[in-house]
């Protein structure tokens, strides 16, 4: 299209909370599908669709997205629709905050309802602690209704997207995270690299307690 296509115009994320909500979103679906290299994924990135859209810079990206179906290797500072086979994100999901809230339940539900044909769209208020999820259907959004946990069923990332009250970089706070579909937490690659440790440490305890209980305790640690 011969266009100078930005990959970022210089506005700061609103809080500390959404740098950091939307890496672990990120970091979480790497550690899900650590054996799969045909996704991409990104985070307040641009989203090029239109030369108008382009031109105009009205609409920037979303704070977490994610493709199927494509290549996951390439570098890119944006995702430009028309270079990428006209493929639009399958889960889309925005961190809405006060002063961006009716614009996520509006015009950005619109547009990707209606536009970007995302299959499945997620917005949670963080001020509300309340999680808002669409799936397209017959081209239009229906409301997704919350599991008896109050989470919400992604088909697209076979997983369920939840509350979760505890500390992730440092940091106490109730993030959005996913779920796989038996209730278990989807962690981080540091988080599971931590808990094998951990385990590792558990069984050489356990070993070196049975050992001592034949009477073998010269044993390194």
């Amino acid at each position: 299209m011969g266009l100078d296509l930005p990959s970022e115009d210089g506005i700061p994320l609103e809080t500390n909370w959404h740098r950091i909500q939307m890496n672990l979103l990120i970091d979480s679906v790497h550690h899900l599908w650590h054996d799969r290299q045909d996704y991409f994924v990104g985070g307040n990135m641009f989203i090029h669709f239109s030369a108008q859209q382009a031109r105009n810079l009205d609409y920037r990206g979303p704070d977490f997205f994610v493709v199927k179906n494509t290549d996951g290797i390439s570098n890119r500072d944006s995702w430009i629709v028309w270079e990428e086979r006209g493929r639009y994100p399958d889960v889309i999901v925005e961190l809405a905050s006060q002063s961006t809230i009716a614009t996520y339940l509006g015009l950005k539900k619109r547009l990707y309802e209606q536009t970007f044909r995302t299959p499945e769209y997620f917005c949670y208020d963080a001020l509300a602690r309340e999680l808002f999820g669409w799936k397209l259907d017959n081209g239009s959004y229906v409301r997704l209704r919350p599991d008896a946990r109050g989470r919400l069923r992604s088909r697209e990332l076979g997983v369920r997207l939840g509350i979760w009250e505890g500390r992730f970089q440092r940091i106490p706070e109730i993030w959005l995270r996913f779920y796989t579909n038996d209730g278990q937490l989807v962690l981080t690659p540091n988080e599971a690299e931590a808990r094998r440790a951990e385990a590792a440490e558990v069984e050489l305890d356990r070993l070196r307690s049975l050992l001592a209980a034949h009477g073998i305790t010269d044993v390194q640690k």
